[in-house]
């Protein structure tokens, strides 16, 4: 099996080394004559926050007037609803709920706000574009042997630019007269 595997790869370097001959690449530099770079413009949108003071009314807290009057007509009605020892609960109940039906009387009628205000900051934010503009590439002008030649790169390569050649022999044309001048 070792001498096996030891012909193909001496038949394939053997294959390969004429394939290997026939390609003449090499490296070389050309001189740069011009670098121009090539923009793109992009949005690249950011959060934008600022801080707004608006006036607010005050609140009014512990408005009594509501609860009070809510409290006391509720315990009397509930004083004249209840009968002997049921007469304190129906009482103690109708007063709690006198109450609080008072207070949402009040607040209905805009009593909960007082005529004072003051200022309170509140933070808001929201998108904004923002462009920005970018180098994407570069098209480079070079001349090699005498010819001018333009490609575009993604970096700018200074004043040389490495190049790999390869030279190939081209199918020769015979003219129909017979001349072949170099």
């Amino acid at each position: 099996m070792k001498k096996l595997t030891s012909g193909v790869v001496i038949t394939s370097l053997l294959l390969a080394a004429p394939a290997a001959q026939a390609s003449h690449e090499f490296e070389d530099f050309a001189k740069v004559t011009d670098v121009r770079p090539q923009y793109e413009k992009v949005n690249l949108p950011r959060k934008a926050c600022f801080t707004e003071t608006i006036p607010e009314r005050k609140r009014r807290h512990g408005g009594l007037v509501g609860p009070l009057v809510g409290g006391i007509a509720g315990g009397v009605l509930g004083a004249q609803v209840g009968k002997g020892s049921g007469r304190v609960a129906a009482s103690a109940a109708g007063a709690a709920i006198g109450a609080i039906v008072g207070d949402r009387m009040s607040d209905r009628r805009g009593e909960k706000y007082s005529d004072d205000y003051y200022e309170r900051e509140v933070r808001r934010c929201r998108m904004v574009d923002h462009w920005e503009t970018r180098v994407v590439s570069y098209q480079v002008a070079y001349e090699y042997r005498g010819h001018s030649q333009t490609t575009i790169l993604p970096y700018d390569p200074g004043s040389r630019l490495l190049l790999r050649v390869a030279i190939e022999p081209i199918e020769q044309t015979t003219y129909s007269d017979g001349d072949w001048d170099q």
